[in-house]
């Protein structure tokens, strides 16, 4: 049986992580930069543990006013502290609880900007390296940042199960209609082409090649626990498993 990585950003505020956790095999946990506190990223490793996820720092722009799905204009030096102090303070409440980082993963903007922001790109790797630990980078396919980390950082590419792509992998703009993907059929058939088929169906209908290893739905994406629940049942039909579940 092939197993697959479904990865979901917890510990934002949703009401739904409880039900959320035990459905993937990945999470990306808010660490105080567009959401989330000690006490949220304490609970969320303690819920991930509970259920065998794998536990990720989720650093973000340090906006919480706009949930870090703008761009910050910030120094270099300002921007690698907050990275920094965001995986730490994950970091550390971890290893209390006797676990440790499994990956990073930028959110948000942060995310986006190091898709195609050299300079963005290269404080988030410094921000790792300097840190330490055997963590892994969750990166988006044909990215700047995967190309900065390359020989420094074990990369896994990263594919979205509810977002629709550009013909250059870029995301579709949340401003369109189109940009999320919310009814469950056409999920499984977008993440099913990405893994098994290893492609992407662009927008403009080009079959962009995939090579991503592990997916992420988001937690807020309209009826998210019920989209999960029937990706398992599909993917045991074609005999594919999610890990730790």
């Amino acid at each position: 049986m092939k197993e697959i990585d479904i990865n979901c950003d917890l510990g934002e505020g949703g009401n739904y992580d409880h039900l959320l956790m035990p459905l993937i095999s990945s999470c990306n946990i808010a660490c105080g930069g567009h959401a989330g506190d000690l006490k949220t990223m304490g609970k969320t490793i303690d819920l991930a543990i509970a259920n065998n996820t794998n536990i990720g720092a989720h650093p973000s722009y340090p906006d919480k006013e706009n949930f870090g799905r703008s761009s910050v204009d910030i120094s270099t030096e300002a921007l690698k502290k907050s990275i920094q102090d965001q995986i730490i303070s994950l970091q550390n409440i971890a290893e209390e609880k006797g676990t440790k980082l499994h990956h990073v993963k930028p959110h948000g903007a942060l995310y986006n900007d190091a898709a195609k922001d050299e300079r963005i790109a290269q404080i988030i790797v410094e921000s790792l390296l300097e840190i330490g630990g055997d963590f892994s980078l969750f990166a988006p396919l044909n990215s700047v940042i995967s190309k900065v980390a390359k020989g420094k950082i074990n990369i896994i590419f990263e594919g979205f199960a509810d977002r629709n792509y550009e013909a250059d992998y870029s995301l579709v703009s949340r401003s369109k209609s189109n940009a999320v993907i919310e009814e469950k059929e056409a999920v499984f058939k977008h993440v099913f082409s990405m893994f098994q088929q290893q492609k992407i169906i662009a927008e403009n209908g080009q079959n962009l090649p995939c090579e991503a290893s592990t997916f992420c739905l988001h937690s807020d994406t309209k009826n998210s626990v019920e989209i999960l629940r029937f990706l398992h049942q599909k993917f045991s039909e074609e005999n594919i498993k999610i890990k730790n579940t």
